[in-house]
């Protein structure tokens, strides 16, 4: 098996080749005539498929979360008009991710041929970065970028990609957000952060923008 990414955890990977191995008996009729040989996902395909779950499916959603509390918490005059209107939330969490997103690159593209962007030419088959914080904070598009305002009016924030890019789980994305923020508000009306500002720390990663902890007091 190939080993795991750099920043994959050892475990992740160390249970993919375990996962072929266990078939369990069908509980219904199969869903049609499988190909010649059978159709099994690679180790490597298992491998990438925990990497989707675990980094996509749940730690983004994880820091979008706590960046949008630590967000809140900066500003009480915020905090406090959410609380009092919690039917302004679903929209304001659009606003959290284009500001602070869990994600400030997109997923490493590949030019299939040269390719020249401002002045610059890309050779085929170079890695390419997106960022997409940079682009949630063009003042082109977003007047007054560097400031958050979930009142906005409109969104068009790269924080979830677009087009054929357009990432799968956003609608869960969203209401999961909506939902903690939301409970957080009305249930916890004493919430404030239990530690200096200073002192909180955030992932050493250029994948991910979150916390490591947010510790807070009820």
């Amino acid at each position: 098996m190939a080993p795991a990414p750099p920043d994959l955890p050892a475990p992740t990977a160390d249970r993919a080749p375990r996962t072929p191995a266990r078939p369990r008996r069908p509980t219904g009729p199969p869903p049609g005539p499988l190909p010649a040989g059978g159709d099994r996902l690679t180790e490597d395909e298992l491998t990438s498929l925990a990497f989707l779950i675990l980094f996509a499916g749940y730690e983004n959603t994880v820091h979008l979360i706590g960046n949008a509390v630590l967000a809140l918490l900066d500003r009480p005059d915020l905090l406090r008009r959410l609380r009092d209107e919690p039917e302004r939330v679903a929209a304001a969490v659009d606003e959290f991710a284009r500001h602070d997103g869990p994600a400030p690159l997109a997923i490493r593209r590949f030019p299939r041929e040269d390719v020249a962007i401002g002045g610059v030419t890309v050779p085929a088959g170079e890695t390419v970065l997106l960022s997409l914080a940079s682009a949630n904070r063009d003042p082109r598009r977003f007047p007054e970028a560097d400031r958050l305002d979930p009142f906005r009016g409109h969104s068009g924030h790269l924080a979830l990609g677009h087009g054929f890019h357009y990432c799968l789980g956003a609608p869960l994305a969203r209401m999961e957000t909506e939902i903690a923020l939301t409970a957080l508000l009305e249930r916890l009306p004493g919430l404030a952060l239990a530690v200096p500002r200073d002192e909180l720390r955030w992932r050493p990663s250029i994948r991910a923008r979150g916390l490591i902890s947010l510790p807070v007091i009820c």
